[in-house]
């Protein structure tokens, strides 16, 4: 039997993607519709990324700056607009599958503002009222017009950033947000029929305590919530709590395994690390299939993401404010034309393309399917990637009769372990490299 694989750290980092951002890079222009010539458009992920927040967290790195000027939002949605029209014109996509809308905090729109965002959604082709859509908001940006709007617009799933229920752990991530307001907003949401609402969730905050953690657990439970989502709090570069003192205890690993046997007896299915969902909760639409291992994704706005098999692009990415709002600026002051072509993001060989493939499958709940791996690339799984057999013989995950390979319950909770543990030395050195802005 082979030694078991070194994951010292069970905290190495969130592979909520393959690559990384910071494995993007300044590239020669390629033509928007050569890239998507050969794509499958029937089953399009559609995000909208919205880089505006009334406040920055002190734990954020995000590509969003905090109260901006209203002509900024204005002009925003005016080129996102012309961004649309020109991926509808020269992409011609043939049906969405999923919508979200992320950022910041997309609810910091006021209602005409809103209204102008579901507009371009559905000039593009991309009806809310009929595929899965998903909003996120703040407790500090919500009012009942927003929400009965969002509501009647066909918005059926809501993800609210809350990060801890106690006032002193909000002060400490550097979130200026009283529990009250929390307990006033979530009150307010469930008067809506939102098919599912989400709560993030941060632990390992500096001075947080296992009671502590235990008491926002139980106090976002009592919202009867249908997904929980729990982050361990990573420092990251150039954010506000980078300069907190950092010599605390580190108690994530017990704070996760507390609330991972506390969520899992509540009636929660853990479906990654991250994510708890409850066991009752069924979607409210027929969902065209959508696979993130292999469809597309259609990114607009500064910020968002797109995917195709053979590459990923976006806009630059910053953490400090002022390079954000650069960003933003040069976003804003292109015309339709500029939208045509890509020149910036990474190239996926095969190689890569097999790597994302194994990633994006093997830290979620619907596995690594070793038979669909094989028709795509024509080669046995273990044979290109011989070091998952080191997950199966030390019990980090098993193989069921079908073929599919699931991290078992401990091996989910090395998911932050696994994920960079699988990245080729290309794609590392390439984030190590990155200068972040």
């Amino acid at each position: 039997m082979n030694s078991k694989p070194v994951f010292n750290n069970r905290f190495e980092g969130y592979a909520y993607s393959y690559p990384h951002k910071h494995s993007y890079r300044r590239m020669e222009p390629v033509s928007l519709e050569q890239l998507w010539a050969s794509e499958k458009k029937d089953a399009l992920f559609l995000y909208i990324h919205l880089p505006f927040c009334e406040m920055r967290c002190g734990f954020c790195n995000l590509f969003t700056i905090a109260n901006p000027q209203e002509t900024i939002v204005d002009a925003y949605l005016n080129t996102l607009q012309q961004q649309a029209e020109t991926i509808r014109r020269v992409i011609k996509p043939e049906s969405f599958a999923q919508i979200a809308v992320g950022g910041g905090t997309p609810t910091f729109l006021e209602m005409p503002q809103l209204e102008k965002l579901f507009s371009i959604m559905r000039a593009l082709g991309a009806e809310p009222k009929d595929i899965p859509a998903s909003f996120e908001m703040s407790p500090k940006t919500i009012n009942p017009q927003k929400l009965k709007f969002l509501e009647e617009n066909g918005v059926d799933r809501v993800s609210i950033g809350i990060q801890s229920f106690l006032d002193g752990e909000t002060k400490a991530l550097g979130r200026p947000q009283k529990n009250k307001e929390v307990e006033e907003a979530l009150n307010l949401i469930r008067q809506y029929r939102f098919n599912t609402l989400n709560l993030d969730l941060i632990y390992g905050t500096y001075g947080q305590t296992p009671a502590a953690w235990q008491y926002s657990l139980e106090q976002a439970v009592s919202f009867h919530p249908e997904e929980i989502f729990i982050y361990p709090l990573y420092v990251r570069a150039l954010t506000g709590i980078n300069k907190l003192d950092q010599n605390a205890q580190d108690l994530r690993e017990d704070l996760y395994l507390l609330a991972k046997k506390f969520l899992t007896s509540a009636g929660y299915e853990q479906i990654s690390m991250r994510l708890f969902r409850l066991k009752t909760v069924r979607s409210s639409k027929a969902a065209l299939s959508y696979s993130c291992q292999e469809d597309g994704m259609i990114g607009l706005g500064a910020g968002a993401r797109s995917y195709t098999k053979h590459l990923h692009y976006s806009s630059e990415y910053a953490v400090a404010r002022g390079n954000i709002k650069h960003i933003i600026n040069e976003y804003i002051a292109k015309n339709s034309s500029d939208f045509e072509f890509v020149d910036y993001g990474i190239e996926l060989p095969v190689e890569e393309q097999k790597r994302r493939f194994v990633i994006k499958s093997i830290l979620h709940a619907s596995a690594l399917d070793t038979r669909r791996y094989e028709s795509l690339y024509g080669n046995k799984l273990l044979s290109d990637f011989p070091q998952l057999g080191l997950l199966l013989e030390n019990q980090l995950a098993v193989m069921d009769e079908s073929q599919k390979m699931h991290l078992t319950s401990q091996g989910t909770d090395y998911s932050d372990a696994i994920g960079p543990w699988l990245y080729s030395p290309y794609i590392k050195e390439l984030i190590q490299t990155f200068e972040l802005k």
